[in-house]
């Protein structure tokens, strides 16, 4: 941990030193200029800015409210008390809590040593992020879709990652970044934002959601089964793995990804078809045994319907 960051975040802001002097409640007006209590990005956001952090204040009790931004809360030092919902949570030093514009939270008063770095984050940043990353997962894309998409339900994606070294050195490249800002730092916070996704997205084990916890336990569960065990996954196979009634895990699963499994599977054989016919030399049958497809002429049409292109002239038009 940077030492001087820490010392400079335990100094008192104007706004709590009035706290503590007057004992006064959270001023909405410095917060949103709206009836409810909707944080808004503008109060700390220009129109070129599509990321910042804040420190939270600290001795007093957050009010419930939602925020018309993407929010993550940071946890640098000491302990973060707080309800998501109808949840609550007591975060440590280096977890992670991503929010979205539509759920409600309220935070406990926060002690002096405990220091919560608030990142502002403007929905947008996320779709720019995302379109560089190249990693095209099923699980990543669930993960990204249930907190990034334009939704109208509350989520969040709660990580603890207090252990995850790689994870803590990127947060607090981004803060120093972000907070003592150079020439080259706006391009470097969105590649170490970049960063951050993916290495989120690896350590996925570590992610809570907010509702039907143990559905979307099972969606991730069904995921990973897919990315590990595509040569040969069943429906049958992963519901016998998952304890549950293959008729049942259907349902949520397509519910959950708008995909039914045998989709999914598709959706992923395909994928690393695609990637084998661009980087490799084996044989168009190899590929397709690889991939776990038993019916040459069938690999053939779903792949040209998916991609336009016979593998043969996919591999002739990627050679070139």
């Amino acid at each position: 941990m940077n030492s001087d960051l820490l010392q400079e975040l335990l100094q008192l802001t104007d706004e709590e030193k009035l706290m503590l002097q007057q004992k006064k409640e959270v001023k909405k007006e410095l917060y949103t200029s709206q009836d409810h209590f909707i944080v808004e990005s503008e109060k700390f956001l220009n129109n070129n800015t599509m990321i910042m952090v804040r420190k939270h204040i600290r001795f007093v009790d957050f009010p419930k409210h939602k925020h018309n931004y993407i929010e993550l809360n940071y946890v640098y030092h000491g302990t973060l008390k707080q309800t998501v919902g109808n949840e609550r949570f007591i975060l440590k030093k280096g977890d992670l809590l991503f929010l979205n514009q539509h759920i409600e939270h309220e935070l406990e008063a926060c002690s002096e040593e405990d220091i919560i770095i608030n990142f502002i984050i403007k929905p947008e940043f996320f779709s720019f992020i995302f379109s560089y990353l190249t990693t095209e997962n099923l699980l990543s894309n669930f993960l990204i879709n249930s907190l990034f998409n334009h939704t109208q339900n509350g989520q969040y994606l709660y990580f603890a990652v207090s252990e995850i070294k790689s994870i803590q050195e990127l947060v607090g490249k981004i803060i120093v970044e972000i907070m003592q800002p150079s020439l080259m730092s706006e391009s470097t916070i969105k590649l170490y934002m970049g960063l951050l996704m993916v290495e989120l997205i690896k350590h996925s084990d570590k992610v809570k959601y907010k509702e039907d916890a143990d559905k979307h336990h099972t969606i991730i569960e069904s995921l990973k089964y897919v990315e590990e065990n595509y040569q040969d996954a069943s429906l049958y196979h992963l519901a016998e793995k998952l304890n549950q009634p293959h008729y049942a895990l259907s349902k949520q699963i397509k519910k959950a990804t708008n995909l039914t499994f045998k989709e999914l599977l598709q959706e992923k054989r395909l994928r690393v078809a695609k990637d084998l016919l661009e980087n490799t030399s084996l044989s168009i049958a190899s590929i397709i045994e690889q991939v776990g497809y038993e019916n040459i002429s069938y690999f053939y049409r779903v792949f040209k319907s998916k991609y336009g292109y016979t593998p043969k002239q996919f591999r002739e038009l990627t050679i070139k």
